[in-house]
């Protein structure tokens, strides 16, 4: 009966498998600092969407690649979603607005759900709360971008990302505190740092 059942069950489309997987390999590839790999998955998952004929899916892909690059301070905008935004479901069209920095609290809710509580109170204290690296990084992003950056913050998403082995934002968020310890005239954090910011790039170059 357990056999009848999962057979009964219809197959997961090869194009939703691959896709996936490119997603995720060009993420990871992305936050390693591999630019090479990552540019390949990004268009092997295009690649793959591209088969449905359905914007929205592709516009998806797009807010991933975004959220990741903002999660390392790549603050630009999002424009192949925007390219896509008349296609996109609500949900992702208010991910998009999160990410510039600019949804209105009420559609917090249209949110995934580890990105819900600070858009709807804005309170950087609950970056703490989300247990996900990746979406910390991307919330502490938002607050960069939105002037809400406290020293205690910067130094949560270095860490967040040192915890990971993901150098990409490591050394975004290393050398934005780098440069506030040395505006504020810090010599002896701004030596600290310059010994992290050396020990990352003796690791794999950015390629």
């Amino acid at each position: 009966m357990a056999l009848a059942a999962c057979a009964s069950q219809p197959p997961v489309p090869d194009w939703q498998i691959n896709a996936h997987g490119a997603a995720q390999k060009a993420i990871e590839a992305y936050l390693s600092g591999d630019a090479r790999v990552e540019q390949l998955e990004w268009e092997r998952s295009r690649a793959e969407i591209a088969r449905t004929g359905r914007p929205e899916l592709l516009a998806r892909l797009e807010l991933l690649r975004c959220a990741a690059q903002l999660a390392s301070l790549v603050l630009q905008a999002c424009d192949r979603f925007e390219a896509l935004r008349p296609d996109a479901a609500a949900p992702e069209q208010a991910y998009a607005d999160y990410l510039a920095g600019r949804l209105p609290p009420a559609h917090a809710a249209l949110l995934p759900p580890a990105q819900r509580k600070l858009a709807a109170t804005g309170d950087a204290r609950a970056l703490a709360d989300i247990a996900d690296p990746l979406s910390r990084l991307v919330a502490a992003g938002v607050l960069l971008r939105t002037g809400r950056a406290s020293p205690a913050l910067i130094t949560l998403a270095s860490d967040t990302a040192s915890a990971q082995g993901w150098r990409r934002p490591l050394l975004a968020w290393l050398l934005l505190q780098l440069q506030r310890a040395e505006a504020a005239g810090d010599a002896e954090a701004a030596a600290a740092l310059h010994r992290r910011i050396t020990i990352v790039g003796q690791g794999a170059a950015l390629r």
